[in-house]
């Protein structure tokens, strides 16, 4: 696989003066990132010792995974305070410090936003469980199906997306609560005007600290058909505790979630400078559509993750693309999602090589570009044991299923150098373990390297940040089966980047393009940029 880069003079095209268009964003997973005091987990201070890195790799804001105190069942996901910091991570203080560090570098700092649940250690929870007002309705309460014989079940056949019920009894209200995920995360209500406001009030209290923003969690999920209906099955599975066991039409995607988005929004323009709000839905295309409808600046578009494998066609590149801008709403903003702590890492999903290709078109096509810490270099998956495994997820399934279901392979620290801990911890343990190739792949060897995956990285996303690639129309063609090109036009030059994914070389005709000029043809080749002729 070849890729190419071709400039060549175009025509002008709108100036776009708008914060959100063409950045490059990156996912900090704060436990993985950098550790600051040696206990083998990353923390605050760490991520902001490393904010030079996201200088030089052209990144422009970055969001923070949970760092929120937490009992850690799910790693961040079970809250039990939406408004300060875990102790693992630092103090209060250091996330002030860490967002007027972040700001002084010209970086936005975005909050990872949980709404549907918080930790069964919260207090509106053990508030909710003893059935005190307003909190006895936080939470998402039934008392379940009564059965012929007096037998008191579940209420439905809903299933955890970790396995297993969505429902789990508790004797101190006599009833059972809702929880999408871990029973450790019970759903909240917002049915309950009273909790809704409380999400405001959260919101409102990072946005004054001069946070940029928010990724929202799950967001999906948050709304439930109050009828509590039994989900039709799929048919994929004889298994009532695998999440695939039914269709997700009553207890995902409702209608309801898109007006409480409408409502964050809402709280963001009461300040005065900007602030964006991005979702996380894991659905289909018209459902993702409707939050640019309501409130979202975008919705992650995980058509690179969701939709693309390492034997994927040229022609399923350019229909994923043309998929997504075709039915994006008039006049709203593009995103590619590359990778992010839920799924494999690029490299392990594609493969080194096409790795680079994923990434050049996440990067280059227009609109907001995600990139998740360590993929810049190149990082993969790391082997966890069984008895290591610590993800939820991969716990649940048990030993004969975790390695299939666990995300910790792709959570392991970030591999800065060769010293111990990849320079991640002074501490030889650490959370999860290091990924044994770490003295090969790490920031420090890849900078020395001109054709390191960092130094491809780098150049690319250096483009990115050129005037040439600010706005403009996108155009796409297949040049042939293995060939995917693009068009990017800018005021100054239109760029046109051409993408082999066959395993020999092609001869292609770019004359499909309007307007191309051969006299600043370039070559792309695996990290390096040379002159045609």
């Amino acid at each position: 696989m070849s890729l190419y880069l071709a400039a060549a003079k175009g025509s002008d095209s709108d100036d776009f003066n708008d914060q959100l268009i063409d950045f490059s964003l990156y996912q900090i997973y704060p436990r993985s990132f950098k550790d600051s005091d040696g206990d083998g987990v990353g923390d605050l201070k760490g991520i902001m010792s490393k904010l030079d890195h996201l200088i030089e790799s052209n990144v422009d804001a970055f969001w923070l995974s949970p760092m929120y105190p937490s009992p850690m069942v799910d790693f961040g996901y079970d809250i039990q305070n939406f408004t300060d910091v875990d102790p693992i991570y630092g103090t209060m203080q250091d996330f002030d410090s860490l967002l007027e560090a972040a700001h002084e570098k010209s970086l936005k700092l975005f909050l990872d936003l949980v709404p549907n649940h918080s930790s069964d250690k919260h207090e509106w929870f053990y508030k909710s469980l003893q059935n005190i007002k307003p909190y006895n309705d936080y939470y998402v309460w039934h008392k379940g199906r009564v059965l012929k014989n007096g037998t008191i079940v579940a209420p439905n056949n809903w299933v955890s997306v970790f396995g297993g019920p969505a429902w789990t009894w508790r004797d101190e209200r006599q009833a059972y609560y809702f929880h999408q995920f871990t029973k450790e995360q019970p759903d909240l209500n917002y049915n309950n005007q009273k909790l809704v406001r409380e999400m405001k009030e959260v919101i409102r209290f990072w946005l004054r600290k001069g946070v940029d923003g928010f990724r929202v969690d799950a967001v999906n999920h948050l709304c439930e058909d109050t009828r509590y209906l039994d989900e039709p099955l799929t048919g994929d599975t004889n298994d009532p505790n695998n999440y695939g066991y039914t269709e997700k039409i009553y207890s995902k995607d409702q209608l309801q979630t898109y007006k409480i988005v409408l409502g964050w929004r809402q709280v963001m323009e009461e300040f005065e400078q900007p602030r964006f709000m991005m979702m996380e839905a894991y659905t289909n295309v018209s459902m993702t559509m409707r939050y640019y409808a309501y409130g979202a600046h975008y919705p992650f578009n995980f058509g690179l993750i969701t939709d693309m494998q390492k034997n994927s066609t040229a022609a399923d590149f350019k229909n994923m693309v043309d998929s997504w801008m075709s039915n994006m709403p008039a006049g709203s903003i593009p995103n590619w999602v590359a990778g992010n702590h839920d799924k494999p890492r690029l490299a392990t999903r594609f493969g080194p090589k096409r790795a680079r290709a994923v990434t050049l078109i996440s990067l280059l096509l227009p609109g907001v570009s995600v990139t998740y810490n360590g993929e810049e270099i190149g990082m993969e998956d790391t082997w966890i044991s069984w008895e290591d495994t610590v993800d939820p997820s991969g716990c649940n399934a048990g030993k004969d299923g975790y390695e299939s279901a666990s995300r910790d392979p792709a959570r392991t620290p970030f591999q800065w150098d060769d010293s111990t801990s990849a320079g991640f911890s002074t501490n030889p343990k650490t959370w999860l373990r290091v990924n044994d190739n770490y003295r090969t792949v790490n920031l420090a060897a890849e900078k020395e390297d001109s054709q390191s995956y960092y130094n491809f990285y780098k150049k690319v996303s250096s483009l990115k940040k050129s005037n040439n690639f600010k706005g403009g129309k996108l155009v796409t063609k297949l040049l042939n089966k293995n060939v995917f090109a693009f068009a990017r036009d800018s005021r100054s030059t239109g760029y046109y980047v051409v993408i082999n994914f066959g395993d020999k070389d092609e001869i292609v005709d770019l004359s499909v393009f309007d307007n191309i000029s051969r006299q600043s043809l370039l070559y792309y080749d695996i990290g390096a940029v040379l002159p045609s002729r």
